[in-house]
């Protein structure tokens, strides 16, 4: 077991002070407690993940109808079915990518805010679509987006948490994701398949409208220099009745000490590529459990199995059971700790929710905006391969093929997780990086 951060000393940081103030965390609660701006800033920005989910799921209903379609412009055949499924990936590796660069120019809200415009776009395509150029770019775009907000949504939600309530909230974005794809499955019981995408535009103007009003990340804003906009964002976050100032103190001397971009040289220092090879290896192994082309092909799935229920009731199902797991996860995170539900629990409450949130986490500032985009690139790359090799492969050697190879990666993600995933909860951003890099004890040894 690795030893607990609490009382670590070293250099970069010294948890026990000669005069300790009450802890972040305790009064960043009783702010939080007192004022739930926190909270509002969270759903302003997770509304994001709501529209990815749902536009990750988009082709579970569809390619059924548009295999029964009798337009010749839009009938699939098989090959044309598995890019539609599957090129949504390739467009979230793309915003992936760029999030990269944009968590660090625009910061995290602005990106997020950013994703907005593919996203609609992509939508419109979709709901007008005459041929299947118009479906295959709209799924792009829809794609970009959500490859944008995946890299951007856990780094601003973790930021502007307190650490008590960090893993409740950094489960939010996963929570919102699912609840998205529910209600996919959902309205796919109601309404054709071009109505489906035009709800999807309803989200993405909530988010925007609410976002507007939210401030930055206070830890982005001390980056660029910008100390007293960055001390009212606190200060609106935490709430007018909480003292802010230790805090604040606390994220300065942080960000201060990282105040430049870390190169390539620097990233092959432990202390940074330590946990970057952690949260990169967890987004590898999340995806090769089969998550994505099992939710993007779920309905078809059901199709091809013995099931008593018609396989749109059976996708809905799935996704309110989803939800409800997730939901568990938000609300016991903070109790049971991040490995313990690793271990104990299935994808939805697991791998789902606390690979986004220990990514934020463990990232090291420095390289947060770098090496998020760099993780959700290379996860939805790995998804494009599954989700494109998927039907030919049932196709070829039958359904329990791929499904094999997806349990033989759970046991290997239970070994990753037992030797190299460190328990974050209750700790700040500012304790776990000091913990890489004092070198006490390597979560990778």
């Amino acid at each position: 077991m690795q030893e607990p951060l609490l009382g670590a000393e070293g250099p970069d940081y010294d948890t026990f002070p000669e005069k300790p103030p009450p802890s972040p965390g305790d009064r960043a609660r009783v702010g939080t407690l007192q004022n739930k701006r926190v909270f509002l800033a969270t759903f302003a920005a997770v509304l994001g993940n709501f529209s990815f989910g749902y536009a990750l799921v988009y082709t579970s209903p569809v390619i059924p109808a548009l295999e029964r379609s009798l337009d010749p412009d839009l009938h699939l055949t098989k090959s044309q079915a598995s890019w539609f499924g599957s090129v949504f990936t390739l467009g979230a590796a793309a915003g992936g990518l760029s999030a990269m660069i944009l968590n660090d120019l625009l910061g995290r809200k602005l990106s997020i805010m950013f994703s907005a415009v593919p996203s609609a776009a992509g939508y419109a395509l979709m709901a007008g679509a005459h041929g299947l150029w118009m479906l295959l770019l709209g799924r792009t775009l829809t794609g970009f987006a959500g490859g944008l907000t995946a890299a951007c949504i856990p780094v601003y939600v973790s930021e502007i948490a307190p650490p008590g309530v960090r893993g409740a909230l950094g489960a939010t974005p996963q929570l919102m994701a699912v609840f998205g794809s529910l209600s996919l499955y959902a309205l796919g019981l109601l309404l054709p398949w071009r109505w489906l995408a035009v709800a999807g535009e309803a989200p993405v103007l909530i988010m925007i409208l609410l976002l507007s009003f939210m401030p930055n990340s206070p830890r982005f804003l001390l980056s660029r220099g910008r100390d007293e906009e960055a001390l009212r964002a606190l200060a609106w976050l935490r709430g007018t009745d909480a003292d802010v100032h230790w805090e604040f103190e606390q994220i300065q001397d942080n960000v201060r000490r990282q105040s430049s971009r870390v190169s390539w040289a620097e990233a092959r220092a432990p202390h940074v590529c330590r946990p970057i090879t952690v949260a990169l290896l967890m987004r590898l192994l999340q995806q090769l459990t089969g998550i994505t082309p099992i939710l993007v092909y779920l309905q078809s799935i059901f199709d091809s199995t013995a099931v008593l229920l018609p396989p749109k009731d059976d996708a809905a199902i799935v996704g309110a059971v989803r939800l409800l797991s997730v939901l568990i996860a938000a609300l016991t995170m903070d109790l049971a700790g991040r490995k313990v539900l690793l271990f104990v629990s299935g994808y939805a409450m697991g791998w789902g929710p606390i690979t986004w949130l220990l990514m934020s986490e463990v990232l090291p500032l420095r390289a947060r905006g770098m090496a998020s985009g760099l993780c959700v690139l290379a996860s939805w790359l790995t998804a494009f391969v599954l989700t494109k090799s998927f039907l030919p492969v049932v196709s070829t050697f039958g359904l329990q093929v791929p499904f094999f190879f997806f349990a033989a990666i759970c046991l290997v993600s239970l070994v990753f997780t037992g030797c190299c995933v460190p328990e974050t909860k209750g700790r700040s951003l500012e304790q776990i990086e000091s913990f890489f890099r004092t070198g006490r004890r390597s979560f990778l040894r």
